[in-house]
């Protein structure tokens, strides 16, 4: 029996560790906790059993591949999926899916939303036109002012159609009071760090654009032979750009103090073992989740200077902006943030963490989205543009 309020299915790759994987799951949780029908489909991962958790539904479909006809088959798979479940609406999240789901909310004429998640490079037209499909929603959810200007730049979109809701982060997970000494511990047996070693940490899957070897190369100038780095993050498969990340470290004798450690599933307390915590990327974030986590945690910040950076963080108010890809800059910023005394520490802690919890809560992500879902719900047939 048809539920009295409505269903929205979000369509992604699959449920990997990332920024829109978390977004995803955040927003099936409000629909539910709503009352509204909650559907994903992916390809499935790891934080299918979060999803599950958090009351959604998800159905397993291959959306995670590029190939031409597979994208074709999941139109029909959708079509199936969305008159079996009495979808209402359509969510997508990334290109490929979103190609599927856009077809397949056509052909049942349900309403259409993308969320631009990030700024997809193109060096040819038809790359530009396989972008293009996040900027075709009835409704387009820019992540960040900067990706609302990317999109009218390059795509066009008709911006009353356009609506910008920043990531919103939990502060009920990333709040220093809720980490135990016990959870932070246990991280710092496991990573070995010794007692009172000033800690930096780089999050972040291991893909060359985060910047990792620029903090490398910085370390290797600041000459601190007491601090200890840790570059957290999965290599997901990325081996030969892991043995090269491993020996820059050793041409630069840093073998005892820069370590590379896998994906942590307790980032609030990998944060809180931190001194200063460090965004590196060499091409501008869309949002740039680290940076707010971090200062959500009083963690002093270092992020560099383009991207959703820019909103995220005030540059010598609540961390450090630094230009991508100068080493010295960095090597700079780091000296500065680990001499900070324990006042100024504080009172950079303090504001960071105000200015964050104001602007990019989840509560406000999620209420916002479940909002643009009823602007389209409510306008009815008229809502949805021409194919």
């Amino acid at each position: 029996m048809k539920q009295s309020l409505p269903t929205v299915l979000q369509v992604l790759p699959a449920l990997e560790t990332g920024g829109v994987e978390r977004s995803t799951v955040d927003i099936a949780q409000a629909l539910v906790v709503a009352g509204w029908g909650s559907l994903v489909a992916s390809a499935g991962g790891p934080m299918e059993n979060e999803l599950r958790r958090a009351g959604a539904d998800h159905w397993q479909l291959p959306l995670s591949g590029k190939n031409p006809f597979v994208i074709r088959a999941n139109v029909a798979r959708l079509v199936e999926l969305i008159e079996a479940e009495g979808v209402d609406l359509v969510h997508a999240r990334s290109r490929a899916p979103a190609w599927s789901a856009y077809h397949a909310a056509r052909r049942t004429g349900r309403p259409f939303v993308t969320t631009f998640h990030g700024a997809y490079n193109f060096n040819n037209p038809l790359k530009r036109r396989y972008n293009s499909i996040m900027a075709r929603g009835d409704r387009v959810i820019a992540n960040s002012k900067f990706i609302d200007a990317h999109m009218a730049e390059h795509y066009h979109p008709d911006p009353a159609r356009v609506r910008v809701v920043p990531r919103g982060i939990d502060f009920e997970r990333f709040d220093p009071e809720q980490v135990t000494n016990e959870r932070m511990i246990r991280l710092s047996d496991r990573w070995r760090l010794p007692d009172g070693a000033p800690v930096v940490l780089l999050p972040g899957r291991l893909s060359r654009w985060k910047g990792h070897q620029v903090l490398i190369e910085a370390l290797a100038q600041l000459g601190r032979p007491d601090v200890r780095c840790l570059l957290v993050g999965s290599d997901q498969g990325r081996d030969s750009y892991h043995r090269e990340l491993q020996k820059l470290i050793k041409t630069h004798g840093l073998d005892q103090s820069v370590h590379i450690v896998d994906h942590c599933d307790d980032m609030p307390a990998a944060f809180m073992l931190a001194d200063v915590v460090v965004s590196a990327s060499l091409d501008p974030e869309a949002f740039g989740r680290v940076a707010v986590e971090a200062q959500a945690m009083g963690r002093p910040t270092i992020a560099t200077d383009h991207g959703g950076a820019r909103e995220t963080l005030v540059h010598g108010e609540t961390g450090w902006l630094t230009q991508p890809g100068n080493i010295h800059a960095l090597m700079t910023a780091l000296e500065a943030a680990l001499d900070l005394d324990p006042s100024a520490r504080q009172a950079l802690a303090g504001r960071a963490m105000a200015r964050v919890r104001a602007k990019f809560s989840k509560q406000s992500m999620c209420e916002a989205t479940l909002a643009i879902y009823g602007e389209l719900l409510d306008a009815g047939p008229d809502a949805i543009q021409a194919a």
